[in-house]
């Protein structure tokens, strides 16, 4: 008898303990599958009002309709997106803190920086938003009127004239060093915490040129304050269908000393989507998925996407996250061979 009460008093609180157990994991399973119960946060690696900040702008709004929850968005501006992907990790990983990714944080940082203090397997990848390439402008009052004007006038003055950027290790940045190598040029560079502030610099002629954000400088180009020399895409722009391509603008202009092969190297598309903590629960990242999937197809959001001058995304996890790596290989490639070290 005395056997069975002990061993009844070892039982009863294990047992107690498991039935806890087991309760607060259902109940933890449940309000994981009900996301979102309280105000989500998009942390924006960039600075209002810029390139990366306007689509996710958009994108919270229909997010908050849907759903019925708040969407804020955090801007954190600042070394290359590195400040705003560190916030997030920091954050709880509970699916209440998003990341708006990019090309620079989520690609080119990888082998651009030789001590980042994350790497991608820190992050899932859920799906792309927009996509743009960038567009080479002056500013319109320059004399610059081509990419051969462009390149002329750096060769008269080596090292005198200067290119703005979204920040280090922004394609804005890597775009101008290319392009000075396959030029033959020299400019300095001068970098600003999100393409918003660089864009103001040209505006304000304190730098010569910019490889700007499409969406960034559409606006400007529009209204005649900035004048576009080419995008860095393959095919033209539907939003500036009398805009060449750089390859088109180079054979056009007769560029001095450079290939045809460098053309090939002058395009780049900037990309922007919604990351998570590697660590989020996988109900709440499953609810991530069908919520943002559903979302971007939304023809009111993907018309104000390509009203912006980009392409709306909408890709599912395991193609964006293909997409993601084949990025990171891409610009690692591009960053070697270039020999550039942003650190």
């Amino acid at each position: 008898m005395q056997t069975f009460q002990t061993l009844r008093s070892y039982v009863l609180p294990l047992a107690a303990g498991m039935a806890a157990w087991m309760f607060t994991a259902a109940a933890t399973a449940q309000s994981d599958a009900a996301w979102p119960t309280r105000p989500v946060t998009i942390i924006v690696p960039g600075a209002p009002g810029g390139t990366i900040d306007i689509p996710i702008r958009l994108l919270a709004q229909k997010l908050s309709a849907q759903l019925g929850q708040t969407f804020i968005v955090d801007n954190r501006a600042g070394s290359g997106g590195i400040i705003g992907t560190q916030a997030v990790l920091r954050a709880p990983a509970d699916g209440y803190t998003l990341l708006a990714g990019n090309i620079g944080p989520q690609a080119i940082n990888y082998s651009a920086y030789k001590n980042l203090s994350y790497q991608p397997s820190d992050l899932t990848p859920i799906t792309d938003i927009i996509a743009f390439p960038n567009v080479l402008v002056v500013n319109a009052q320059s004399p610059i009127k081509s990419m051969a004007d462009l390149v002329a006038q750096l060769k008269q003055h080596p090292g005198e004239l200067s290119f703005s950027s979204a920040g280090i290790g922004q394609t804005t940045h890597l775009m101008g060093e290319l392009f000075k190598m396959r030029t033959g040029t020299d400019a300095i560079h001068v970098p600003y915490k999100g393409s918003t502030p660089a864009t103001a610099a040209l505006l304000a002629q304190e730098t010569t040129f910019q490889f700007d954000n499409l969406t960034q400088a559409l606006p400007h180009i529009r209204s005649g304050r900035l004048r576009a020399l080419a995008v860095t895409a393959t095919q033209r722009a539907p939003s500036l269908p009398d805009v060449p391509t750089m390859e088109q603008a180079g054979f056009a202009d007769h560029v001095p000393t450079i290939d045809q092969a460098g053309f090939a190297d002058l395009v780049s598309a900037a990309w922007i989507g919604i990351f998570v903590s590697a660590k989020t629960p996988p109900a709440i990242v499953s609810q991530l998925e069908t919520q943002l999937l559903k979302i971007m197809h939304d023809p009111d959001l993907r018309s104000q996407l390509q009203q912006m001058g980009g392409t709306p995304g909408g890709q599912t996890p395991a193609r964006f996250a293909t997409f993601v790596a084949s990025e990171r290989e891409k610009w690692r490639d591009v960053i070697r061979a270039s020999k550039i070290t942003l650190d």
